[in-house]
């Protein structure tokens, strides 16, 4: 018994030996040593590939992909998780789902233009929105009303995307108690709460307003700050976008030019940091004639120089070897606002 008692002690001091020394590798030297090697070796890579703006704060990583809504700046790819790395995933929707549709035609909406015809390489979203001042789609008046009848999901979707929003409808709830009443007849058991009421609010509000959309404006005011609020808009990117699809619906004959496909397309991450150059292309006008009119200069100079600037960051994987030249959104962004300084706030949307 007692060499027996002797042999089970020595092999569990054994395995405690051999934990303890796995531990000590695996916890404590093999890290230190990857760290070391990567302190040394890649410090930018290892510490998160973080750019830094002109005030040396970090502004971003070269991995992931973040959102820029200014004129000023390259937009990146669509993103299914809202550049959210936490929710890093791709959207899922089959080409028949209408939500997909949906999201392809609002980016289509303020940037394509015409491939051929009298009005070859000008906008459409002009003619959107002259379209919608019409109100009338398919031979019936008050288009909002029948967007909003005809995709409820989109219109609830637009009155929770913001706040203002949802106070918005419910300030016309408190206006129009008679219509608010009458939906809780029809819809007995439900809760007027502002999301729900979507449908009935936008019919409403394309009956009093024809020709006109709800929109989320922001200002400057006198002290420096920001404030949005809803106006009743006629023109601008959310008619051109959310109008859009039905405007190609009514108009099937139009040419339009083709679009790079990771313009409208989310990746499969919703986090991809690159945009093809023939994207950042596409983009520059946009870009080129904001930053003129905010630096006062020659429009044509300043194409030239961000076409430039552009095409100098833009490489293929791999050296070159495949795939087509990316950019990276971020880097390019920050480049621009080296180059050109810090664009003034906004004073309207």
């Amino acid at each position: 018994m007692e060499s027996v008692r002797h042999a089970m002690l020595r092999d569990v001091a054994k395995s405690l030996w051999l934990l303890g020394f796995m531990v000590v590798l695996l916890c404590g030297i093999y890290p230190a040593v990857l760290w070391a090697v990567g302190q040394t070796v890649f410090p930018f890579q290892s510490n998160g590939s973080l750019l830094r703006g002109p005030d040396g704060k970090p502004v971003g990583s070269l991995l992931i992909a973040q959102p820029f809504t200014r004129d000023e700046y390259f937009q990146p790819r669509p993103s299914a998780a809202s550049y959210n790395g936490s929710a890093s995933a791709s959207s899922t929707l089959a080409p028949s789902n209408y939500l997909l549709r949906d999201r392809v035609a609002r980016a289509l909406g303020p940037v394509v233009k015409y491939k051929s015809g009298p009005k070859q390489g000008q906008l459409v979203g002009p003619d959107v929105e002259r379209w919608f001042q019409a109100d009338r789609y398919a031979g019936a008046p008050h288009i909002v009303a029948q967007w909003a009848g005809a995709h409820p999901g989109l219109a609830r979707s637009w009155v929770t995307a913001e706040p203002v929003r949802e106070q918005f409808v419910n300030e016309w709830a408190k206006r129009h108690p008679d219509v608010v009443a009458r939906w809780v007849k029809e819809n007995p058991g439900a809760s007027p709460s502002a999301p729900d009421v979507a449908g009935v609010f936008f019919a409403t509000f394309a009956k009093e307003n024809p020709g006109q959309f709800p929109s989320a404006v922001t200002r400057q005011t006198a002290d420096g700050r920001s404030t949005t609020t809803i106006e009743r808009v006629r023109e601008g990117t959310d008619i051109q976008s959310i109008f859009f699809d039905m405007w190609r619906h009514e108009h099937a004959d139009a040419d339009l030019e083709a679009l790079p496909g990771d313009l409208v397309t989310a990746s499969g991450s919703g986090l991809d940091p690159h945009i093809t150059l023939q994207n950042a292309e596409y983009q520059l006008d946009r870009v080129a004639s904001k930053w003129a009119e905010n630096t006062k200069r020659d429009p044509a100079r300043v194409r030239a120089e961000v076409q430039d600037l552009v095409r100098s960051m833009a490489s293929a994987p791999l050296g070159g070897l495949v795939g087509e030249p990316l950019i990276n959104v971020l880097g390019v962004n920050l480049e621009l606002r080296v180059r050109y300084g810090a664009p003034a706030p906004d004073t309207g949307s």
